[in-house]
C-alpha cells in the first residue's frame, strides 16, 4: 500500500520498509517493540519535513525479518522499483542489517543501467528508542537520494548502503560489527560520500550511466543454484566432494586463504578438477576482510587456476553470490557466465 506525505516538491522519494529494527517502536500498552505506521513517518522523524520533499512510503506485508530474506524478496523489490521508477527521484529501502549487504549487492546486478539512487539503510537500535541511530541514517539516506548535480542529474545513481554517516557502494559492503553503530564497511573501495556538517561526495568514485535518458533494464530471473565452500584446516574430502560435486549446484564460491590459496593435497586438487570438468563454475574469493585474489603468486593458487577456478579478485562473498545469481539467471552457457565473472559489471571488483 502506498502512503503519501507531500510538501512543496523539490524531490520525490519512495521510502520502502521491508522490515528490520529501524521500523520498531515501543508499544505503550504492550511494552514491546512493534512496527510503527510509516504513513506517519513525519510524526516519527519530523526533521524530514524540513527538506520539503515529497516522501511516499510503501510497507511490505508481511514484514520480512532480515534473517528470512530470500531471492523472492529481491524480485519483489526490483519489480516495485520498476513499477514506480518514473514517479520518483530516488528510493530508500529500510532493511534489517543481517542481510542488507546481500540485498544491496544483488539489487545492484538486477538493475542494469540505473539512473537514480537506491539507498539501503537501517539501524542498530529501533527508531523509537532515545539513542537510536535510525533517525540519522534515515535523514542522511533521504537527503542523498534526493541530491542532484548542477545539471539536474542524481548525484549517486547507484545501489548503496548509508549507515553511520558513510555512504558505500552496495556491492562493496559487508556487515562488520553486530553491536556498534558503524555496522558496515567497504574495505576495498572508498566511501562514495561522508556526512558531517555537510555531505561530502567523492564524485570521482561514483559510477554514472551510459545514458541518463535510457530506462534501466530490470532483471528478475535469478538462478540460485550456488553453494559456498569455506576452506579451513582439517577439511575433509567428503565435505569438499559433497559441495563441489552437488547435483543441484551449478556454481560454487570457494572462500580461500589469503591471496587465493587452498590445500595443495592431491585429493583436493583432484576434486576441484573433477568439478570443473563436470561443468561446475568455481569462483575463488578470499576469506580476508580486505585484499585481492591473485592465483599467480603461490603454487597452490596456480594449481587452482590450472584446475579451472576463476579469479574473484577483490569481490566480497555477498557480491559474488549476487553476481552469480544474476549471471546464471541471464546466461545459459557456462562460458557466458565465466566471461561475466571476469568483468567489472557494477563496480564490484577492481581490475
Amino acid at each position: 500500500m502506498i502512503y503519501s506525505q507531500a510538501n512543496d516538491k523539490k524531490a520525490s522519494i519512495l521510502l520502502i520498509y521491508t522490515g528490520g529494527t529501524i521500523g520498531m517502536k515501543v508499544d505503550p500498552v504492550l511494552q514491546a517493540l512493534t512496527p510503527f505506521d510509516f504513513s506517519q513517518i513525519l510524526d516519527e522523524v519530523p526533521e524530514l519535513g524540513k527538506f520539503a520533499y515529497r516522501i511516499d512510503s510503501y510497507t511490505f506485508d508481511p514484514l520480512i525479518d532480515s534473517s528470512d530474506v530470500e531471492p523472492a524478496h529481491w524480485i519483489s523489490l526490483v519489480r516495485l522499483i520498476e513499477e514506480r521508477y518514473e514517479e520518483y527521484d530516488g528510493f530508500v529501502i529500510l532493511h534489517g542489517t543481517d542481510t542488507m549487504a546481500y540485498s544491496a549487492s544483488t539489487l545492484s546486478f538486477m538493475i542494469e543501467g540505473l539512473t537514480k539512487p537506491v539507498i539501503f539503510t537501517g539501524s542498530q537500535l529501533p527508531i523509537g528508542t532515545p539513542r537510536t541511530d535510525g533517525k540519522e541514517n534515515l535523514i542522511s539516506s533521504v537527503e542523498i537520494a534526493a541530491a542532484k548535480d548542477e545539471e539536474g542529474h542524481p548525484l549517486v545513481p547507484e545501489v548503496c548502503i548509508c549507515f553511520d554517516n558513510v555512504l558505500i557502494r552496495g556491492n562493496r559492503s559487508r556487515k562488520f560489527n553486530s553491536d556498534n553503530f558503524r555496522a558496515f564497511r567497504s574495505e576495498d573501495y572508498p566511501p562514495l560520500a561522508e556526512a558531517g556538517i555537510s555531505i561530502r561526495y567523492n564524485r570521482n568514485l561514483i559510477r554514472r550511466p551510459d545514458s541518463w535518458e535510457a530506462r534501466p533494464i530490470f532483471h528478475t530471473e535469478l538462478d540460485t543454484r550456488v553453494s559456498i565452500l569455506k576452506i579451513h584446516p582439517g577439511i575433509t574430502p567428503g565435505v569438499v566432494r559433497n559441495i563441489l560435486l552437488g547435483e543441484d549446484t551449478r556454481a560454487v564460491i570457494i572462500e580461500t586463504y589469503g591471496a587465493g590459496n587452498a590445500p595443495s593435497k592431491d585429493w583436493f586438487i583432484s576434486i576441484v578438477r573433477e568439478a570443473s570438468e563436470r561443468g561446475k563454475i568455481l569462483l575463488n574469493i578470499t576469506q580476508c576482510v580486505a585484499g585481492c585474489v591473485n592465483m599467480d603468486i603461490y603454487a597452490t593458487g596456480k594449481s587452482l587456476k590450472a584446475a579451472g577456478v576463476i579469479n574473484g579478485y577483490d569481490s566480497t562473498t555477498e557480491s559474488a553470490l549476487g553476481k552469480l545469481f544474476y549471471l546464471l539467471g541471464v546466461f545459459e552457457t557456462n562460458e557466458e557466465v565465466k566471461s561475466g565473472l571476469e568483468m567489472d559489471l557494477r563496480g564490484e571488483i577492481s581490475k
